[in-house]
């Protein structure tokens, strides 16, 4: 922002010398000599239409805020950014969980509209056994970096709102004895996904010789385990003594203290005095917000997208395109991608072939099996339709012989009842009455 509206003015200020010595610097190309046309182009006001294209568009801002519960995170971001962004309307508060919670804000100051986001993770540290709690702020700031990749790699583009984190502020515990363990390993695998800036929440705990040594303690640290944290850039005029030392000392207030001399600043109220927030002598919030939000706003977003995130990209890609090859670090990873297809596509059709063939031998099987089925069917039929055959001559033959059997019977039995019919007969003509006979004594 600062540098778009110093940049405005030393194009409309300044002496042509330095404007093509802008441009210089802007493209990154030192032409081999220059020429000067004999009058007015129009050209020059180029950096004019970006200063209103930018003004008209306003700028997006995502900061991640990592720390653990008491260290003042939500009351600096408050008062660093002057507005109650933790209770605004249109931020949705989320309960205290491991989960991320974002808050969103749209500030406007001078004409210039800030898309202010805030990371926020509640209840980082809190547990008794914090293992792998670092794990939901890494997959959130990949999965911010994969809706990226995923807009730019269709086939029809969407301009999407940058959510991706342009700077972390991780507050370190003023215990007076280095890092921990847990800010340690969150470091380490956040440090080349994120511009981590780390400060000492609460820092007016601490006297000013405690805070250098703690100070001076934390950067051996970090050069110890091999931490890269964000370092504020310095301009070539700048003597090497400006440079910014990390991490700063902040303190945060909201609470709003009038002084002796009746000039109003925010600070916090001791029994032994105040202190004034603002104060560099006091703390080095002024600070902060000066290199991060006045001078290097701009670049912490430019850093993000060209290192960053296609440091993410490229690696993703690489991992997608080169499973099972041995490298394509030189590869177009596009081009890759493309050969994978392809492979892919030979790969499925000798598959399909495969199965084909598969399915051939196993139909033949099939049709196999049937035929050997159908034919031991069929003998089973011709044996039974001959046992059939078999018993249906049988019981011809039985019915033969029960027909003679037969035919003897009445034979016999007519021939007896012919013989009992004579014999009655001769019965009946030898008869004789014995009605007259008296047989009795005389």
């Amino acid at each position: 922002m600062q540098r778009i509206t110093d940049g405005y003015k030393a194009w409309n200020g300044y002496r042509k010398d330095n404007v093509q010595g802008c441009i210089e610097k802007a493209t990154g190309n030192i032409p081999d000599s220059t020429t000067s046309p004999t009058g007015f182009v129009g050209f020059s006001n180029l950096p004019n239409q970006v200063y209103r294209k930018a003004l008209k568009k306003g700028f997006e801002f995502v900061l991640l805020v990592v720390g653990e519960t008491g260290l003042g995170k939500s009351t600096l971001i408050n008062s660093m950014f002057l507005t109650d962004i933790y209770t605004s309307k249109e931020v949705v508060r989320t309960e205290r969980t491991v989960e991320v919670g974002t808050h969103h804000v749209v500030l406007e100051e001078g004409g210039v509209k800030l898309s202010l986001t805030v990371v926020d993770t509640p209840g980082y540290g809190d547990a008794v056994d914090n293992t792998d709690c670092w794990e939901p702020v890494v997959e959130y700031v990949e999965q911010q970096f994969d809706k990226c990749l995923e807009a730019e790699t269709r086939v029809k583009r969407e301009s999407l709102p940058d959510s991706r984190v342009h700077a972390c502020l991780y507050f370190i515990a003023p215990s007076g004895h280095g890092l921990k363990r847990i800010d340690v390993e969150f470091m380490k695998r956040l440090h080349d996904k994120v511009n981590i800036i780390p400060v000492i929440g609460k820092a007016d705990a601490c006297t000013k010789e405690e805070l250098e040594v703690f100070k001076q303690k934390i950067r051996e640290q970090l050069a110890e385990f091999e931490i890269s944290v964000y370092q504020f850039p310095r301009d070539e005029d700048e003597p090497e003594s400006s440079n910014i030392s990390l991490p700063l000392a902040v303190v945060g207030s909201n609470v709003v203290i009038e002084g002796k001399e009746g000039r109003q600043f925010r600070g916090r109220q001791y029994p032994w005095g105040c202190v004034n927030i603002e104060d560099e002598s006091h703390s080095d919030f002024s600070l902060l917000r000066h290199l991060l939000l006045c001078q290097h706003t701009q670049h912490l977003i430019d850093l993000t997208t060209t290192t960053h995130y296609e440091n993410y990209r490229c690696d993703k890609l690489t991992r997608l395109a080169g499973e099972g090859m041995v490298s394509v670090a030189n590869k177009n990873p596009l081009a890759a991608i493309e050969d994978e297809e392809k492979e892919h596509m030979i790969k499925m059709k000798r598959m399909e072939l495969e199965m084909e063939e598969v399915f051939r031998k196993k139909v033949e099987e099939k049709n196999s099996n049937f035929e050997s089925v159908k034919n031991n069917e069929e003998e089973i039929l011709e044996k039974e339709r001959q046992m059939l055959d078999l018993e249906k001559a049988e019981m011809f033959t039985r019915r033969a012989q029960f027909d003679r059997e037969k035919l003897d019977w009445e034979t016999k039995t007519r021939q007896q009842y012919a013989r009992s019919t004579e014999s009655l007969g001769r019965k009946k003509h030898y008869r004789f009455s014995v009605g007259t006979f008296k047989f009795a004594r005389q």
